[in-house]
């Protein structure tokens, strides 16, 4: 059982050091993870740890505690990021960010699977494909707080990379959903075959409930159900009690096809859009869903990041090694990637560079899908130690990159909101 006091004590400390670590992360010109993540190694078996009893251990009282509440911070920060992408605007990103979302998630993925199994002795093959879609995930809302730190968000630059990161949000989360369903070993060509209609299954039937409350918002039939659940359900909270438990629903339908609940809780977010919704509620599920997840679980999640490394382990010549290559691989093939298809369509060298620094960040979808790992047992903590390493450092180089571009020093990058098509940036 639970000890309560000990249980809200970790709590109050984790979540308090956090903020604040991530405040002072912020003020040196760095994305608050890095300070949050920072608060958790500190205090977790690298140093403090073992002095303060702090650990992610489900077999330990506080441990129990805070592995639940992790698996609820990763629901939550899933279920914002498909919150951020809207379906129709996957349609709209224009050929320049299909092409970067897809290439800059393929590219890397293919490059560090083929790698890894060269440079961490004994992994298994399943085992290198995970930590290679880890490394290539681009990280969406680390990518729009840069942007906007930058005063970029609105820019013909920051529309377009935005739009790369959706695809290869949606690109990534759909490999690691068919991944899943190797974790048993085998190896032949059915399971890939059933692998895919499970997740076109659960993808269909998500993006069907989308289209039938779209078209349901259309017609009369939608008001005329408004006003009949209206008067019995007047209070907001049965509303959001409503939202939670389709959320929930999504994720139960995803791990009982054995795709996990964060493939669940990432697609149900999709579902709620301006037309799925109504704009009014839209705003406001995001408002309310934005505060929850930025005001507590993110600070958590991300000292949780922290607790479950262990730095200790790459205090050797082999271990650093192997950090040394998975950074100088996850940057170069995001780099290349992120500067060659800017400048195939024509776009300054400078432009070309930002956008290649930009996506070269890693973030909340890559730790939280190192972390689901871990917890099945699929990444050893060594590994997972090497994925949050490299994530934690690419986030740290991504916002000194893009600077190149900062709209001062490349006046064609704030001609107002561009439509992702891809039409050239030209040069000073």
């Amino acid at each position: 059982m639970v000890d309560p006091v000990d249980f809200l004590t970790a709590l109050f400390l984790l979540l308090g050091s956090s903020v604040i670590a991530g405040e002072v992360a912020g003020r040196l010109g760095h994305v608050a993870l890095v300070g949050q993540v920072a608060v958790g190694v500190v205090l977790g078996p690298t140093l403090l740890g073992p002095h303060l009893g702090l650990n992610m251990d489900p077999n330990t009282t506080v441990g129990a505690g805070l592995t639940a509440i992790q698996t609820i911070a990763v629901f939550f920060i899933l279920f914002m990021a498909g919150l951020e992408i809207v379906p129709e605007d996957i349609w709209n990103t224009g050929a320049l960010s299909a092409v970067l979302g897809v290439t800059v998630f393929l590219v890397p993925f293919l490059i560090v699977a083929w790698v890894v199994p060269f440079i961490v002795p004994g992994i298994s093959t399943l085992t290198a494909l995970f930590l290679a879609l880890t490394l290539s995930i681009t990280a969406l809302p680390v990518m729009a707080v840069i942007l906007i730190e930058l005063r970029m968000l609105r820019t013909r630059l920051g529309s377009m990379v935005m739009g790369a990161a959706v695809v290869n949000e949606l690109a990534a989360m759909t490999t690691f959903a068919i991944l899943l369903q190797f974790r048993g070993g085998s190896t032949s060509f059915l399971p890939l075959v059933i692998a895919i209609l499970e997740v076109a299954v659960f993808i269909s039937v998500v993006l069907s409930i989308h289209q039938g409350l779209k078209l349901l918002r259309q017609g009369p039939l939608w008001l005329r159900l408004q006003e009949r659940l209206a008067r019995p359900l007047r209070k907001r909270q049965v509303w959001f009690a409503f939202l939670m438990l389709g959320a929930l629903s999504s994720a139960l339908l995803s791990q009982a096809l054995g795709l996990t609940f964060l493939i669940g809780a990432f697609y149900a977010g999709l579902l709620v859009t301006r037309e799925s919704a109504g704009p009014v509620a839209r705003r406001e599920i995001g408002r309310v869903f934005g505060t929850m997840t930025w005001g507590f679980f993110i600070p958590l999640f991300f000292a949780f990041v922290g607790l479950n490394m262990n730095l200790t382990l790459l205090f050797t010549l082999q271990t650093a090694e192997i950090l040394g290559v998975l950074i100088l691989l996850a940057c170069l093939t995001k780099i290349m990637v992120g500067a060659a298809v800017p400048l195939g369509f024509g776009w300054s060298p400078r432009a070309s560079a930002a956008v290649a620094s930009l996506v070269n960040g890693r973030g909340a979808v890559e730790l939280a899908s190192a972390t689901i790992l871990l917890s099945m047992g699929v990444f050893t903590p060594l590994l997972f130690t090497l994925v949050a390493s490299v994530g934690i450092v690419t986030t740290v180089l991504a916002p000194l990159g893009a600077a190149l571009a900062h709209p001062e020093r490349e006046p064609g990058l704030v001609q107002g909101p561009h439509s992702a098509r891809g039409q050239p940036l030209t040069a000073r």
